[in-house]
């Protein structure tokens, strides 16, 4: 049993999903990045309840994507410590490995 109390893990990565933009944005052209928050003010009616009881909205301000205060798991968003920006690099990351060179885009 974890210390939150649980005894397995559900991993669930919403992968081009971002939700805000991370410290190096300038650095990669993604200067006020946050495809989320984006989708949900140019479609105001999309509706996502099974991730918002998830806890999706915990993890930024979004439009229509209310904050669940009553959570039964945890939510976060990640910012990486690899020097690299690709997908490979970060789930490789969520996975203990952090690379010290990104791979060629």
């Amino acid at each position: 049993m974890s210390a939150f109390g649980f005894d397995r893990v559900f991993l669930t990565v919403l992968d081009s999903v971002g939700v805000g933009e991370l410290p190096d944005a300038e650095k990669y052209g993604d200067r006020g990045a946050n495809t989320l928050g984006n989708i949900l003010r140019k479609v105001p009616g999309t509706r996502l309840p099974n991730l918002q009881k998830l806890g999706l909205g915990n993890v930024g301000d979004f439009p229509n994507l209310p904050r669940n205060p009553g959570l039964t798991g945890v939510a976060g968003r990640m910012a990486e410590t690899s020097n690299a920006k690709d997908t490979t690099a970060g789930h490789w990351e969520m996975m203990g490995l952090v690379v010290e060179h990104g791979f060629p885009l």
